[in-house]
């Protein structure tokens, strides 16, 4: 009996031990994904703002061109 409750005690810090790695696996494994879609979210944001950048400069001087050449024709007409 003494064997036994020894042996079930063993078992239990063992399946306790293997319980915590499981655990701190399982919490490793939860971080590294948090911060992988952290840092596909702040890539796909940054990409986005930059084509509002680009696209923004580009109009800017479209609207700018077209004023300037409309001026220009009501101040020579």
């Amino acid at each position: 009996m003494r064997q036994s409750l020894a042996q079930l005690e063993q078992e239990f810090r063992h399946e306790a031990q293997l319980d915590r790695s499981r655990r701190e696996t399982l919490r490793r494994h939860a971080v590294r994904r948090s911060r992988k879609r952290t840092h596909e979210r702040a890539t796909k944001r940054s990409s986005m703002r930059y084509w509002v950048l680009v696209l923004s400069l580009i109009a800017t001087a479209v609207i700018v061109t077209v004023v300037m050449f409309e001026t220009l024709y009501l101040l020579l007409a």
